[in-house]
């Protein structure tokens, strides 16, 4: 399918990427119109040149000397180079029909009209979005006009945040597209409209569509707002600009009213005066998205709806409502539409939009789906899509799969498979056609697709290299060794214990292998620590630490229904600890931050002590609170006459007859050691370092961690027994 696609910081091209393949609680949509955002999408255009850039966000410099820090300067370099060619996806808002549904979704049909929303839908001939992102259209509402019900959908979310009552008197600053639809909206609502904005064709076009008042933007506007009110100032102001000056905001407040409310929409600084707001006492509202649902991947991507009695205006429901008054007349919109192109010449619309003089407003993008009077009936997908970057492999090449086009693929391991003899990068899987296509365009690979069976029933593949988001490993494994490949799994292997033992018996009756990315058995310090620990005499006491302030939040890793830090980080340490001791877990005791919170902390943060058959203790703590600043991760080993420590695998110390320091500028994570050695496992025909069973181990002990900070109980750890069943 064709996409419209922002390639590197600002070029936008239409290009062929593979069609989306249906998930859970989604539909497939094919556009008859899309909207151009003048707002989001624009500040995702980087016009300016790389100097202004970085002179305007300086902040620029600071990433990337942190990011430096921790991946070295060639990768950083690298990185950064590639984002000149990057692709990336743009657009949100589009109307359609369906032309397929998941099973999960019961109260839509193939052929309904829809409105579209949701980040990363794009402008494409097929989109992939949430149920709770579609509304039905109804009879009589243009597609045309439907496409704008995402930005409806906004401006409506900020009416309802101001509380607007009938007479109340609302100032409108900017008149974008937004701020158009908020006047509007507030005339609806009963409200009497003074439209704001420094360029008056916006201030007559409102007028045009309702407003009762409209003023070109100026030192004096507020002074004109408080004569327009008797002197009293407006009872509420809603600001829609988008604008790197505070100045909207500033005269927002003087213009308000004593008491009033100030609702911020539009993307500005908020550098507000705070005396004014103290005497006036005024209240600051700022308005998220389309409504209770943004930003929430349950309710976007996992259907899970919230109960109208408790959240009456959610997104959907603000979309549906959005459609009801563009059917009722109640909201104009064509007035508002200033251009329309075909899909073909989008690089054309984003330049109107970019482009003061053109006067553009609503851009559309126009799809064949539009000419078409049977969209559904024609959907015949293409989910493989020839790169025209790679070389085929060599006879004795070893050809593998990307499996999730993540940070981790592109940071460590796409590269590292560039490196090594006689291994060719074949496809890259990934349900994100654009992202899918940038990676094969960069690392060289034939093909890329969006169905995961066009890489399991490809025969020229020998390796599956799976760094999707955890929920999905296991699954992803098991169909792999089922097929026949070979796969090198990034932690966790699973999240559940039924997973790990499905793994297990599958490796035992598939022709492949499999290995897990525990490359911490391959950084170069963890293998000093261990070759001292080989000529201990006695038990060890090992002391882990593990700080990462990033697992918080909405982070998907961070989300405890898969697996959350514990087992989806702190695996490594578990696996670590047992192979530096070579031996097995027989007990584990922890305790965590208080549990059953939102924001999952007291998951996230447990002190754990592990027992070991050979009499050895150790200490694992994960830690997601502290700081950035602090220390990170550290590893302390202790057994008779033998005394080590490692940090962030760039610094080792051992004692013992002689002190033994070494350093490194940037750390030595290991991933480039362990794929060479799989590689070369793979080729001799040993088992692979890391086995199926390191994998569960690793797991278990995790849910065990979690499971006793729950109960407060020690519990015992019998791997045989978790694994037989």
């Amino acid at each position: 399918m064709k996409q419209v696609i922002r390639r590197g910081l600002k070029e936008i091209i239409v290009d062929e990427v593979p069609d989306p393949v249906v998930t859970p609680h989604h539909v497939l949509v094919r556009p008859h119109y899309s909207l151009i955002s003048a707002g989001t999408e624009t500040a995702d255009i980087h016009t300016d040149s790389l100097v202004k850039e970085v002179a305007d966000n300086p902040s620029h410099l600071s990433k990337i000397w942190a990011v430096m820090k921790q991946e070295g300067p060639l990768s950083t370099i690298a990185e950064v180079r590639a984002k000149f060619k990057e692709y990336a996806v743009l657009g949100y808002s589009g109307a359609g029909e369906i032309i397929d549904i998941h099973p999960t979704v019961t109260d839509l049909q193939i052929g309904d009209r829809v409105a579209y929303g949701g980040e990363g839908t794009g402008h494409g001939e097929i989109v992939i979005t949430g149920r709770n992102l579609v509304a039905r259209m109804p009879e009589g509402v243009s597609f045309a006009d439907a496409s704008m019900t995402t930005l409806g959908s906004i401006a409506l979310n900020a009416v309802r945040i101001a509380e607007i009552g009938v007479g109340d008197v609302v100032a409108v600053i900017g008149l974008g597209l937004v701020g158009q639809l908020v006047a509007q909206l507030v005339r609806a609502q009963g409200g009497v409209v003074i439209a704001i904005d420094i360029n008056g064709d916006r201030v007559d076009l409102a007028r045009s569509t309702g407003a009762d008042h409209g003023l070109v933007a100026g030192d004096s506007t507020p002074q004109q707002v408080v004569a327009l009110t008797a002197g009293n100032g407006a009872d509420c102001v809603i600001v829609a600009a988008a604008a790197k000056s505070p100045i909207p905001v500033q005269q927002a407040v003087q213009m308000s009213r004593d008491r009033g409310r100030v609702v911020i929409v539009g993307a500005v600084p908020l550098d507000l005066p705070r005396d004014q707001m103290y005497i006036k006492e005024l209240r600051l509202l700022m308005a998220r998205a389309y409504g209770p649902g943004s930003y929430d991947p349950s309710y976007e991507k996992g259907g899970r709806d919230y109960p109208l009695p408790y959240i009456r205006w959610t997104e959907n429901r603000n979309m549906e409502e959005f459609l009801r008054l563009v059917a009722t007349k109640r909201v104009t919109l064509g007035p508002l539409v200033s251009h329309e192109f075909p899909l073909e010449e989008a690089p054309t619309g984003y330049q109107t939009i970019m482009d003061p003089g053109k006067k553009s407003l609503a851009v559309l993008l126009r799809y064949p789906a539009a000419d078409s009077p049977t969209p559904a009936e024609q959907f015949a997908p293409l989910r493989r899509l020839e790169s025209g970057a790679g070389s085929q492999a060599k006879g004795n090449d070893l050809s593998v799969a990307l499996v999730g086009a993540g940070n981790l693929a592109k940071w460590a391991h796409l590269p590292n498979i560039q490196k090594i003899n006689g291994v060719k990068l074949r496809a890259v899987y990934s349900t994100h056609g654009a992202r899918g296509k940038s990676y094969a365009k960069r690392f060289g690979a034939e093909y890329s697709c969006s169905d995961y069976d066009e890489v399991l029933n490809d025969p020229n593949i020998d390796m599956v290299l799976i760094t999707s988001r955890h929920q999905y490993h296991a699954d992803q494994a098991l169909r792999a060794l089922a097929a026949g490949k070979n796969v090198f799994i990034e932690k966790p292997m699973a999240i559940t214990i039924d997973e790990c033992r499905a793994l297990v018996q599958a490796e035992r009756e598939s022709t492949g292998t499999l290995t897990v990315g525990f490359n911490r058995r391959f950084s170069p310090y963890y293998v000093e620590q261990k070759k001292l620990l080989a000529r201990r005499t006695g038990p060890a006491v090992i002391n882990c630490r593990m700080n990462s302030p990033g697992l918080v939040g909405k982070f998907w890793a961070a989300d405890p229904k898969y697996g959350g830090a514990i087992i989806g980080e702190g695996c490594h340490f578990v696996d670590l600890i047992y192979w530096l001791l070579d031996s097995e877990p027989v007990s584990v005791a922890a305790h965590s931050l208080p549990l059953g919170q939102d924001d999952p902390i007291g998951e996230n943060n447990i002190a754990a002590t592990f027992r070991y058959a050979d009499g050895s203790i150790a200490n694992l703590t994960y830690c997601t609170v502290g700081s950035a600043t602090s220390g990170g991760e550290r590893l302390e080993v202790f057994a008779p006459g033998i005394g080590a420590m490692s940090e962030n695998m760039k610094q080792f110390w051992s004692k013992g007859k002689v002190v033994n320091k070494k350093s490194s500028w940037f750390a030595e994570k290991g991933y480039r050691a362990q794929m060479e050695s799989f590689v070369q496992d793979l080729r001799s025909g040993r088992a692979p370092a890391v086995t199926t069973v390191d994998g569960a181990r690793a797991t278990i002990g995790g849910l065990l961690m979690l499971e006793s900070a729950r109960t407060g109980q020690t519990l015992p750890f019998d791997l045989n027994d978790f694994l037989t069943g």
